[in-house]
C-alpha cells in the first residue's frame, strides 16, 4: 500500500522515547563550577515555567551553612497553600530526610564533585578572608602548619577543610578511615543518581543531557564565576600532599 515495497520488512522499532525530568534537586557544591550549572537549571525552568524552590525571605543560600530544613524555602508549610517545586539548586548542607519533604519522591538527585588539590586552591583565593585563612599569608603557609590557623568551631571554618563532604552533609572533621569513606560512598551512590566532575565538565554535560532526556540546548553553559588562568599559581607536589593529607573526607 502506499510507495511501500511488497517484499519490504516492517522497521525494526526504535528506543523507546524518554520523557524529559521536571522534578530536580541539584546540590550546589562551592568552587566546582556549580554556578555555571545552576545558570542552565534556571534557564530550563523559566524556558518550561517550572517552580523553583527558593530560600525564604529574600535569602541568597537555603539555610547554609545550616543543615537544610524544608522551612527554609519560601512558600513551604503556608497555610492553605501547597506549592508544587520543580527544581532546588541553591546552595544549602544537605540533609536527605528534608530534601524529600520538599521535593516528590521522582526527583533526580545530581551533583558535580572537583579534585580536591584544585578546589582547595580555589578556596583559599576566594574565601581569603574567611577565619581559618584570614591568618595564614600563603596557602603554604597554612598548610605547613593547619591546626595553628584552623579552628572548628569558628564561622566559616569548612571552607578550609573537606568542604565537599560538609556541603553533602558529612561531619567534615570526623576521623578518616577506609569503612568510613565506604560508608560515605555507598550512602552517596544510594541518594544521588549522577556525580558530575568539574574537570570533565564537557563530558559531564552530555551525561546531564542524557540522564534529565533534555535537549542539547538546554544544558549548552558559559562559564560563571570562574577566574581567569593568570591568577592561578602552579602548586608544588608538595603542597598538592599536603592538600590530600588536609582534605583526606574529599579525597578518599
Amino acid at each position: 500500500r502506499g510507495d511501500a515495497l511488497p517484499s519490504s520488512r516492517p522497521a525494526a522499532p526504535g528506543p523507546a522515547a524518554c520523557e524529559p525530568q521536571t522534578h530536580v534537586v541539584f546540590l550546589k557544591t562551592h568552587k566546582t563550577a556549580s554556578s555555571t550549572i545552576m545558570n542552565l537549571l534556571f534557564r530550563f525552568g523559566e524556558t518550561h515555567n517550572l517552580t523553583f524552590a527558593l530560600p525564604a525571605r529574600g535569602a541568597s543560600q537555603l539555610g547554609y551553612p545550616h543543615y537544610f530544613r524544608a522551612e527554609f524555602v519560601e512558600g513551604f508549610g503556608a497555610p492553605g497553600h501547597a506549592p508544587h517545586f520543580n527544581i532546588m539548586c541553591h546552595h544549602l548542607r544537605f540533609l536527605r530526610d528534608q530534601v524529600q519533604r520538599v521535593m516528590p519522591n521522582s526527583t533526580f538527585y545530581f551533583s558535580i564533585l572537583r579534585n580536591p588539590v584544585h578546589l582547595m586552591e580555589s578556596s583559599f583565593s576566594y574565601y581569603k578572608g574567611t577565619s581559618p585563612f584570614a591568618r595564614a599569608r600563603s596557602l603554604e603557609e597554612f598548610l605547613s602548619q593547619p591546626e595553628r590557623f584552623y579552628r572548628p568551631l569558628e564561622p566559616d571554618s569548612h571552607y578550609a577543610k573537606n568542604l565537599m563532604a560538609f556541603d553533602f552533609g558529612f561531619n567534615h572533621n570526623g576521623a578518616v578511615s577506609a569503612q568510613h569513606s565506604q560508608q560515605m560512598l555507598r550512602h552517596l551512590e544510594q541518594v544521588f543518581d549522577l556525580l558530575l566532575l568539574s574537570e570533565y565538565f564537557d563530558e559531564s554535560m552530555v551525561l546531564l543531557k542524557e540522564a534529565l532526556c533534555w535537549d542539547l540546548d538546554s544544558v549548552v553553559a558559559f562559564p560563571l564565576n570562574s577566574r581567569e588562568g593568570g591568577t592561578r599559581s602552579p602548586l608544588s607536589q608538595s603542597t598538592a600532599e599536603k592538600i590530600k593529607s588536609w582534605n583526606s573526607l574529599d579525597w578518599a
